[in-house]
């Protein structure tokens, strides 16, 4: 006879510093699910249908839930549990009918961090290419506090559409090798409604929450091989090394029990990436590079790209080593095999192609303000994520979620840390569809700009790579 899981049960449990088994995860998670679906119809004006005693779950349970793991942490085992328990509490992609590799990459989120818009079409061409066939199936999330989102940069594309269903996500995929969408309502439930709640209860920093979160949406793709961009320094989102590097420990063990091939690379985040940031304008910076335009500034972004590649194509048994990979990726970026993938990919999603003939001319700014060096020196450091809260006061970003953001609000800048500048010489330039909207952003960015008399000591742009092997290395 099987045991009688009660939600509260395993409140008290996970309180008193006791491991949950997997049913017991498995049973609160559909729990939540199924009290979520029960406001959901209500707010319909419907009748909801009674749940059993045993299937009901209040706000209060699910915070004090939140709460417990936040304070007593999960072991390995656990953190895979609840993981799974959420990539399946609602609809799933079935990479099947794509007899392909699937793989992906994710950022914990950066300013002017627009990788992705490099990656996908690169790995695309790749896929195109002999064999083994690779496919991205790309689900993104949109700008929310001082980081960018890639679905925010893809929808200043006119008519590209986001909110692919599934089954059309699986034709463009068939079509092109990627496809870049946003989360559907019906993908992974469970972390909407936790996500939501760990907002109002101080649970959101938690590394244990944050990786089921990453990993839930990321595995719900059907991916065999993930590559995640954890960001280091000032303009990362968790605020030292160490809990950065303590995240990326949690996640790779995670997609590895999940049968995932798994690597996380810890990268700087000090300063913007790349040459722009905001939404249209780091669009405009990725079509200049795969149409073999390389603006000095826009180096470190290309670097990035092209190791993140290197790994994904690695995984995908399309390089011997990832470093090869990453040769590879710039060889298909330099070829302009990406940018004929990236033309593919924006048409199948109904995106208007024709812009990306002049970019520049698109990019509709009214307002703008250049911040320049106060005196001679070197630039040498800067808070990264004031950075992104100047961009995103510009209009770029937003406050919380369902905020309107601006297409062509942002920043370019003009000096990477450590280069030497006069004084007059610009150091930002800040755009805005409204003169208003200008003066705090300039106000915060020359607050945060350091200029010394001797240049800094920079940090490596990959600081550290974990690994199933380097955590086994490491014991």
């Amino acid at each position: 006879m099987s045991h009688t899981i009660h939600p509260l049960d395993v409140i008290i449990k996970k309180r008193d510093g006791l491991a949950l088994s997997q049913p017991e995860i498995a049973h609160f998670i559909h729990a939540v699910v199924l009290n979520g679906e029960q406001k959901l119809a209500e707010a319909r004006g419907e009748k909801p249908a009674e749940l059993a005693a045993t299937d009901k779950v209040s706000d209060a349970q699910i915070a004090a839930f939140l709460m417990a793991v936040f304070q007593r942490g999960l072991s390995p085992l656990e953190l895979a549990d609840l993981t799974t328990a959420m990539r399946y509490s609602g609809e799933t992609f079935d990479a099947t009918p794509l007899h392909s590799f699937t793989v992906d990459k994710h950022s914990t989120g950066g300013v002017g961090d627009k990788s992705s818009l490099l990656i996908a079409p690169t790995i695309a061409a790749a896929g195109l290419e002999g064999t083994p066939s690779i496919s991205v199936p790309m689900i993104s999330g949109r700008s929310l506090g001082h980081t960018g989102g890639t679905l925010d940069k893809l929808e200043t594309i006119p008519g590209f559409d986001t909110q692919l269903p599934l089954a059309r996500m699986t034709e463009v995929l068939l079509e092109t090798h990627a496809a870049m969408v946003g989360q559907t309502p019906r993908l992974v439930p469970a972390d909407r409604i936790l996500y939501a709640m760990r907002d109002h209860t101080g649970t959101v920093e938690s590394p244990y929450l944050i990786t089921a979160s990453i990993m839930s949406k990321k595995l719900a793709e059907d991916i065999r091989g993930l590559v995640l961009d954890v960001k280091v320094g000032s303009g990362a989102f968790m605020p030292t090394y160490e809990k950065s590097k303590y995240l990326a420990e949690l996640m790779v063990p995670t997609g590895e029990l999940a049968d995932t091939r798994t690597a996380a690379l810890l990268t700087t985040m000090d300063e913007p990436l790349g040459r722009f940031s905001g939404n249209w304008v780091e669009v405009w910076e990725c079509v200049d590079i795969m149409k073999g335009i390389r603006h000095p500034m826009s180096a470190d972004l290309i670097e990035l790209s092209n190791i993140l590649s290197g790994w994904m194509l690695y995984f995908a048994g399309k390089s011997a080593t990832p470093e090869a990979g990453a040769r590879l990726a710039d060889d298909i970026l330099r070829s302009g095999a990406a940018y004929k993938s990236w033309l593919s990919i924006v048409a199948a999603h109904k995106g208007d192609t024709s812009v990306f003939a002049d970019p520049a001319a698109f990019h509709k700014t009214t307002a703008t303000r250049i911040l320049r060096a106060s005196r001679a020196g070197y630039l040498s450091g800067m808070d990264c994520k004031e950075v992104g809260w100047a961009v995103q006061r510009l209009g770029a970003g937003r406050a919380k979620p369902g905020d309107p953001v601006s297409a062509h609000a942002g920043i370019e800048s003009h000096v990477k840390l450590g280069t030497k500048v006069e004084e007059g010489q610009p150091i930002f330039t800040l755009f805005s569809e409204d003169e208003a909207l200008l003066e705090e952003p300039h106000r915060m960015l020359a607050a945060t700009v350091q200029i010394a008399d001797q240049p800094p000591v920079r940090q490596p742009l990959i600081r550290e790579i974990i690994t199933r092997e380097t955590m086994l290395a490491a014991g």
